[in-house]
């Protein structure tokens, strides 16, 4: 039977439409692998990069303990999409409710896919709470900017429940939860003492050039020596792969005071911004990626406090 040539076009154009949808559908999964580092203790490694609309934001670590009776989830990614697909990378694994979902920080990348999970889970320590209510639709706005429509349908929700630092059975695992700052005015640490894995969130850098846009940098060197005197055997940074070892703890250490010294001396010698930016940076963080942008970025976060701090102290003498 000879079709209607209108008919016969609206089936045309649908199977030509099949392969852009598929293509669409591909285009918008984060490809999210959990790696069961230790026995229940799983992390999803994100890329070292800037957000982009190639990545959609990919760049964060975020992970989940399985407990006897339930999972704690440890950040959300930067969108609702991310959310929705680390879930199911969850359900993967488990069946079990989610029962505790942690915002470690305010920052986009870490709180962003929210909306994905049981809104009652949702909980983070007080400074961190009223960053994300206070910042996050900027915060929002800003990540769809950048990443485009990876961000659709990306909501900013708070959580309601504060955190109570301290060790605690959680769905039956011995977790510790730790109230440091630094990179933010408050970043939770999460250790799970049955597998010595410490969920150091954007405290600890492996890899990567740390980011500063909320640094206290001397508080943050204060909190790295808190992490280091922790009985772990596993380390999630933020930002990086996971590691054995305190080398992402002394490497992000070893930058940070770098970077405290340099933008001191700079404004001490009545350097301008720009004659800092073209400072020369150690060949032994060449290693780090996005060491020359984050440079920069910190450049302009931290400088023009600095130059104040030089200013006042040359009036006292």
């Amino acid at each position: 039977m000879k079709l209607p040539l209108s008919l016969a076009s609206l089936l045309f154009a649908l199977l030509l439409a099949l392969p852009l949808a598929a293509q669409q559908r591909s285009r918008f999964d984060y490809g999210l692998v959990a790696q069961e580092i230790a026995p229940g203790t799983y992390v999803i490694v994100g890329l070292r990069e800037d957000f982009s609309f190639a990545n959609g934001g990919n760049i964060v670590n975020t992970g989940f303990l399985v407990g006897r009776s339930g999972v704690i989830v440890i950040d959300t990614g930067p969108s609702r999409r991310y959310g929705e697909q680390m879930l199911a990378a969850i359900r993967a694994v488990t069946p079990l409710p989610v029962v505790l979902t942690l915002n470690t920080h305010h920052h986009p990348d870490h709180f962003l896919g929210n909306q994905a999970f049981p809104q009652d889970t949702l909980a983070a320590l007080p400074d961190t709470i009223a960053g994300i209510r206070s910042e996050g639709e900027g915060f929002n706005d800003n990540m769809y900017r950048l990443n485009g429509d990876w961000m659709r349908d990306t909501e900013v929700v708070v959580p309601a429940r504060a955190v109570m630092p301290g060790r605690q059975d959680i769905a039956g695992r011995d977790v510790e939860l730790l109230a440091l700052g630094g990179h933010t005015a408050a970043d939770l640490v999460v250790v799970d003492h049955d597998s010595g894995t410490v969920y150091a969130a954007d405290l600890l850098f492996n890899g990567r050039a740390p980011t500063t846009p909320h640094a206290d940098i001397a508080r943050w060197l204060g909190a790295l020596e808190a992490l280091a005197r922790l009985p772990a055997r596993l380390w999630v940074p933020g930002h990086g792969e996971v590691s054995t070892r305190l080398d992402p703890l002394h490497e992000t250490r070893d930058y940070l005071e770098w970077l405290q010294a340099t933008i001191r001396d700079a404004a001490e010698a009545g350097l301008d911004m720009t004659e800092v930016f073209a400072l020369d940076i150690p060949a032994r963080f060449s290693r780090l990626a996005l060491v020359e942008t984050e440079f920069r970025r910190s450049v302009v976060h931290l400088f023009p406090a600095a130059e104040q701090a030089a200013l006042a102290r040359a009036q006292r003498d």
